[in-house]
């Protein structure tokens, strides 16, 4: 196996276990809850501090895979993670449980960025959506495996362990697996040449000056009206993912079992799955045919399907367990429409409206605003049920008959609250794509000038990448020389500008 496939396979490996890692919690909500004597409000916070503390440290992931080997950062991640994975499943009280989750933030955040820069920079115009789909097809099988073997353990125990426990250490024990493997064997092409060797590291510069260039980068990121826009849009349809973290816990009251609830959230995320790849490549299809507007219309279809597909899911269909393919149906088409933005949209734009070194900068920022700010969905959706839509607790001691039509109650308080969540936010999302029409086109073009110029000056000095401040001072040079005599110059002076002034011409010219 060549080495750019082996380390595409890897980096997928690792893609698969973030994600499994992180659907856990949200697929044990009821038997955590229950073991910690917590309400959907206090599960909801923990997905939150979590959020918080992953948001709060994408600068850091930024940061390490701009000055270091990203295969090496990702495995690092994946170390972190694992071990706030153990320290869960060791937890026995709610704040050891939220301090766990949020290291484990820290290692969920450092990863992502990584690999999704590896991704658009092994891709371009033409087939990036379809890589991006690729990519999110492989995170959502981490997604399947977590949730599924998660819901499907919680109600066994092995020596007296909880199953929940159990879900815990074996996604911890692979984690680690996965680390090793990346660090030993996957490459960042970033660190090797042409022939496949690895680049000798350059001396070091100092700390703060690689600080100093990462704030500068992300200022320049943070103006762009194409990213403001996309975050924005973004914030609302994390925040509909974020609520849907309780579908488990409310399939689960309506009466499913955990097998069948296992099953029906394992098709959702599969459904999701296919649709990422579908809609990545229909992005692909309509950048060519509609460079200016076709992943945009694929995206507002996307958030305006999900609209009415929710309403029926959780308002319409009955609250009874005997409707297992009713509502697996409306999961299904669900989970195969609103899975287009990020591989269709929102990931290929990223890499189009900024040079090629501050992509990981961008995809970091990206995560870093959407989720600080949509990782407030879990709290509010518990705060919803709990106190607008009449949730309550099982009494202690309760009959089983009384258990149950609790449990029926509280299942249309939880949907009513999670419809809240989805129907209103990607109502939201659909019209802030609508402003892309204007931006994106203008800044994608204004990206492919500035990559000419970098193109065009790393020509005159291949041993030394001038930076866009350097061209820009050298056509300030050239038309002070152009307006001065020629008997001013010396033969020298002619020969050196030659080169420059060639540049500047077959730049004008393009």
């Amino acid at each position: 196996m060549k080495s750019e496939t082996l380390t595409l396979v890897l980096v997928n490996l690792a893609a698969i276990m973030e994600r499994a890692d992180e659907s856990m919690l949200p697929g044990v909500y009821k038997e955590v809850g229950a073991a910690l004597h917590t309400d959907p409000t206090g599960l909801g916070s923990l997905t939150l501090f979590r959020s918080i503390v992953q948001s709060f440290c994408y600068p850091l992931a930024a940061y390490l895979s701009v000055h270091h080997n990203r295969a090496h950062v990702i495995a690092l991640g994946a170390f972190l993670w694992a071990a706030a994975t153990f320290l869960v499943a060791f937890s026995s009280t709610f704040f050891q449980v939220a301090v766990s989750r949020g290291l484990n933030g820290i290692g969920l955040a450092i990863v992502i960025p990584a690999i999704q820069s590896l991704v658009a920079d092994s891709t371009d115009e033409t087939n990036r959506g379809m890589a991006f789909g690729w990519l999110q097809l492989t995170g959502y099988l981490g997604s399947v495996l977590g949730g599924f073997c998660s819901v499907l353990i919680a109600s066994t125990s092995f020596m007296g362990i909880p199953g929940w426990r159990l879900a815990f250490h074996l996604v911890g024990l692979i984690s680690i697996i996965v680390g090793v493997l990346v660090h030993v064997y996957a490459n960042d092409p970033r660190c090797l040449a042409k022939d496949g060797t690895k680049i000798d590291h350059k001396p070091r510069r100092p700390f703060w000056a690689d600080i100093k260039d990462l704030i500068t980068d992300a200022k320049m990121v943070i103006k762009i009206p194409t990213f403001q826009i996309i975050v924005a849009q973004g914030v609302f349809g994390s925040f509909s993912g974020s609520a849907f973290a309780f579908a488990a816990m409310w399939l689960e009251l309506i009466g499913f079992s955990h097998k069948l609830t296992a099953f029906l959230m394992t098709l959702f995320v599969i459904a999701f799955c296919l649709g990422g790849l579908f809609g990545g490549k229909m992005g692909d299809i309509l950048a060519q045919r509609l460079p200016d507007s076709g992943r945009v219309i694929l995206s507002q279809i996307s958030a305006a399907s999900v609209i009415p597909t929710a309403a029926v899911l959780l308002l319409v269909l009955p609250d009874d367990p005997s409707t297992a393919f009713l509502h697996g149906l409306a999961l299904f088409i669900m989970g195969l429409c609103m899975s287009w933005n990020a591989p269709a949209t929102n990931n290929p734009i990223f890499a189009e409206i900024v040079p090629e070194r501050s992509r990981t900068t961008i995809y970091a920022l990206d995560r870093s605003f959407e989720s600080i700010l949509s990782s407030i969905a879990p709290p509010v959706v518990g705060l919803l049920a709990h106190h607008v839509y009449g949730y309550k607790p099982v009494p202690k001691e309760a009959s089983n008959s009384a258990e149950v039509e609790t449990d029926r109650e509280n299942a249309a308080s939880l949907a009513k609250a999670l419809y809240t969540a989805i129907g209103i936010p990607m109502a939201i999302c659909c019209f802030i794509y609508s402003f892309l029409y204007c931006t994106y086109p203008r800044e994608r073009e204004r990206a492919r000038m500035d990559a000419l110029i970098e193109s065009e000056m790393q020509k005159l000095e291949p041993d030394n990448t001038p930076s866009l401040e350097n061209y820009y001072q050298l056509i300030d040079i050239d038309i002070e020389y152009e307006g001065e005599e020629s008997t001013d110059l010396d033969d020298n002076d002619k020969k050196s500008l030659l080169p420059h002034q060639t540049t500047l011409s077959n730049l004008q010219h393009r």
